[in-house]
């Protein structure tokens, strides 16, 4: 009587846990974002080592007991700016990964990127009820099966193989009761009434629970194999030009030189330098991303003949995009297309960071372009006031307004990202080496961050406080020690430090490349909307419901478009 209580408790057991397995594999299913892709190959070679056939009748081992570290990937990659080379840091330094060796500060303590708790969590999906059951009924079917099988029970081997097979059909990918067929649940049914026979046979539950714990283990190592897989081809589809906009590219330039030198250039304009007029720029190597840019500016401005345009882009892309705004140019608006190859004096001022180890790997840390907004006023010697916007943003309201925000003495206005569920929300720790006493005694974890991507500058203060000295004195200081995670941004909070005044947040709303929970009332009350993160609007991997606020502003029926199959 004693055994068959004994029994009955291990069995009670049992069950619960089976019916926390089937969520604790879902739970796995949502997206997870990787470190760098030799973490991806090692975990692949664990996954070969760890992993053992869960159907044939050798059995499952129990799981190796190593305990792992978790790493928190963030749903953002890179943001802002050019897909090419210009990667605006702003909110890529948002999960910014670096390599966690013992020469790094940030890879321990307060400086580890996985230890933060601000970031929003994903939206999971949870499934229904019948769904849940079903998916627990193939793990004990599958468990069962790779018993040793004891003799004369041959024929619930096939029985149990027939009931998955048939369940696995009638489910398929549906991920709602409601969706079921009626064949559905008759096959839940027969599959019960297998699993009952098969618990009668099988009444070791011990044995049955650490069956279930190994293929748990197996299953684990299985999925974060895959979100490592897919956080590095998205990464990559990110950094990655897509064949479209490199052939519109290669066709404007081409149709840029078949012209004669005298048809190069756009209409000379004397207002262009006029200090009295709406002077934006942007930094771009992205025709298409350029165009939205100026296109969304100029049709939301009340009076466009006061909108100065600065494009500033390299040697490569100076042809193409010349080209566009030759067969485009904004109404009414003025625009001018700088090549930075023509700075004379850059070379001389400007000493690139270090390129060595991760940084030479990713564009948004060794860009040039990414660079140059710390030297403005050396870019427009004759202005006073200058708006900065990045290139992947859409404007939706008129922007003339920022000419009249009070920017009480400072250098610098940008709407800040102090609140914890702002999803571009980070701490100063997070992004500068605070445990170097210099950059300790300089800045504070408690200061509010601001984002790039809109910006209005006083160019006049900016001069007076010589704060392009200020930004390459903390350049060469962080070659000779780590003092802030590679980019530009931690740069920019450096250089702005104590700079900068705070905008309405209903002037710039971020995180349209990374984040899919943005309220609807937010978007459209926005001046200005920034696809900040990895999820570009041009790019496949783009956010769908987000990308109708950008395509209105690209010229799909332009031949080159078409040709280019860009749709």
């Amino acid at each position: 009587m004693k055994q068959f209580r004994r029994r009955t408790r291990i069995c009670i057991l049992s069950l619960l846990f089976l019916s926390v397995v089937a969520p604790i594999l879902l739970l796995y299913e949502s997206k997870g974002f990787i470190e760098d892709l030799s973490s991806f190959k090692g975990r692949r070679e664990l996954l070969r080592l760890n992993l053992v056939k869960q159907e044939e009748g050798g059995g499952l081992r129990e799981p190796i007991l190593n305990i792992y570290k978790d790493v928190t990937f963030d749903p953002v990659v890179s943001s802002g700016s050019p897909v090419l080379g210009v990667k605006s840091d702003e909110p890529a330094e948002n999960n910014d990964i670096t390599k966690r060796n013992a020469g790094d500060p940030y890879a321990k303590g307060k400086y580890d990127v996985t230890k933060r708790n601000d970031v929003q969590p994903q939206e999971r999906r949870v499934m229904d009820k019948k769904i849940k059951e079903m998916k627990d009924q193939l793990i004990r079917a599958k468990a069962y099966l790779s018993f040793a099988l004891p003799a004369g029970n041959a024929h619930l081997i096939k029985e149990l193989r027939l009931r998955v097979k048939e369940l696995e059909r009638a489910m398929g990918d549906v991920g709602k009761d409601s969706d079921l067929s009626k064949r559905a649940f008759q096959r839940m049914r027969a599959m019960e009434n297998s699993l009952q026979k098969a618990g009668r046979i099988y009444p070791d539950c011990s044995s049955m629970v650490k069956k279930l714990r190994a293929m748990t283990n197996n299953a684990e190592e299985q999925v974060k194999v895959q979100k490592e897989q897919e956080a590095f081809l998205v990464q990559l589809a990110g950094r990655t030009t897509p064949k479209g906009l490199h052939c519109l590219s290669m066709r404007l330039t081409a149709e840029y030189f078949a012209l004669n030198p005298e048809e190069r250039k756009l209409p000379s304009n004397p207002d262009v330098h006029d200090p009295h007029l709406h002077h934006f720029v942007v930094f771009s190597d992205n025709v298409l991303a350029c165009s939205v840019v100026v296109d969304s500016t100029v049709s939301t401005t009340k009076d466009p003949r006061k909108i100065v345009f600065h494009v500033v882009t390299d040697s490569l892309n100076f042809a193409a995009i010349s080209m566009w705004f030759i067969l485009h140019p904004p109404k009414q608006a003025k625009i001018q297309i700088h090549n930075m190859d023509g700075f004379d004096w850059f070379s001389t001022k400007y000493d690139p960071p270090n390129t060595d180890g991760r940084d030479s790997q990713d564009p948004r840390y060794t860009s040039t372009l990414n660079h140059l907004r710390f030297y403005l006023p050396d870019i427009f010697p004759v202005l006073n006031k200058i708006v900065l916007l990045d290139h992947d943003v859409v404007v939706q309201k008129d922007l003339t307004r920022l000419w009249r925000v009070n920017m009480m003495g400072k250098v610098n206005g940008a709407v800040k990202t102090c609140q914890g569920h702002d999803p571009a929300f980070r701490r100063m720790d997070l992004l500068l080496n605070l445990s170097d006493p210099m950059v300790g005694k300089r800045f504070s974890d408690k200061a509010c961050m601001w984002a790039f991507g809109v910006n209005v500058f006083d160019l006049q203060e900016w001069r007076k406080r010589n704060l392009t000295n200020v930004y390459n004195k903390y350049l060469q200081l962080g070659k000779k020690k780590p003092m802030w995670k590679a980019g530009s941004l931690p740069l920019g909070w450096m250089t702005f430090y104590n700079q900068t005044t705070g905008l309405d947040q209903k002037w710039h709303v971020h995180g349209l490349g990374y984040h899919s929970g943005i309220k609807q009332e937010d978007i459209a009350q926005a001046a200005v909307i920034h696809y900040d993160g990895v999820m570009k609007p041009w790019l496949d991997i783009g956010i769908e419901k987000y990308k109708t606020y950008w395509r209105k502003h690209v010229k799909f029926n332009h031949p080159y478009l078409q040709q280019c199959n860009i749709t």
